[in-house]
């Protein structure tokens, strides 16, 4: 009779310790990280080829826009062998960026590229100089990207004083004042067809996107040369900090 209480004790501890195992098993299995959609797809950004065309510039742009929108981004390689395999190759951008020194818009981040991927120029406004123009020259001549994006974004804070300063009839003085009288004509020209309010504001960010473009064709003969020869497009777009989709300006 001892002999069965001692079978049935050994019994029920190794039906325990059974259930103790299969049990970690399952929790180990459901804690391990899952394979993610940015680790799966991760090697199709990291791995680009080569971009001849300004059609293929943009679709990995607007590719990029969709991806950060919907909070599914691909490209954040900031490791050392990237970095030192960017020292080794060079860099090799497939898109030359002009935009606005706002601290909320950064190209590399809204577009979800990474580092060697784009060549940016930022000013305040994104208006320009002719320091402005040569660093878009060696983006397009030198490193040979086939697009050349001018982008604004909505809320603008070079824009709004443009338009408050002309509302005002405040004077454009200074430094900062030279920024704003860059992006005066513009505020003239939507305010003189009737726009108020909002749409001032709106119409005016996008009016100023389209006047930098013209005074970049005006001003650039390697700008110009390189668009009659097919070699490269201007593309206007718009950042919207609310909902961080970029509108195509057509």
């Amino acid at each position: 009779m001892q002999g069965g209480k001692t079978l049935r004790y050994i019994l029920a501890i190794l039906l325990i310790v059974a259930v103790a195992v299969v049990s970690g098993c399952a929790v180990q299995q459901q804690t391990a990280a899952p394979t993610t959609e940015k680790e799966k797809a991760a090697p199709e950004l990291y791995t680009r080829g080569e971009v001849k065309t300004a059609e293929e510039a943009k679709q990995l742009l607007v590719e990029g826009n969709q991806r950060y929108v919907t909070g599914k981004v691909l490209n954040d390689d900031l490791s050392s062998s990237k970095r030192e395999d960017l020292v080794k190759k060079g860099q090799h951008p497939f898109a030359t960026i002009l935009t606005c020194s706002d601290s909320r818009v950064s190209p590399e981040i809204l577009f979800d590229q990474g580092l060697g991927d784009v060549f940016i120029i930022r000013t305040a406004g994104n208006v320009v100089e002719p320091v402005d123009i040569g660093s878009i020259e060696y983006g397009v001549e030198h490193l040979h990207t086939p697009v050349l994006v001018v982008m604004g974004h909505s809320n603008c804070g070079a824009v709004k004083a443009t338009v408050e300063a002309v509302e005002k009839g405040d004077k454009m003085e200074g430094n900062i004042g030279a920024i704003l009288t860059k992006i005066k004509p513009s505020v003239d020209k939507v305010k003189a067809a009737g726009a108020s309010g909002d749409d001032l504001f709106k119409n005016a960010e996008n009016e100023n996107i389209k006047a930098v473009i013209a005074e970049i064709e005006a001003k650039s003969p390697v700008v110009k040369e390189l668009v009659e020869q097919g070699k490269l497009k201007i593309l206007g777009a718009k950042y919207h900090l609310d909902t961080g989709q970029v509108e195509w300006l057509e």
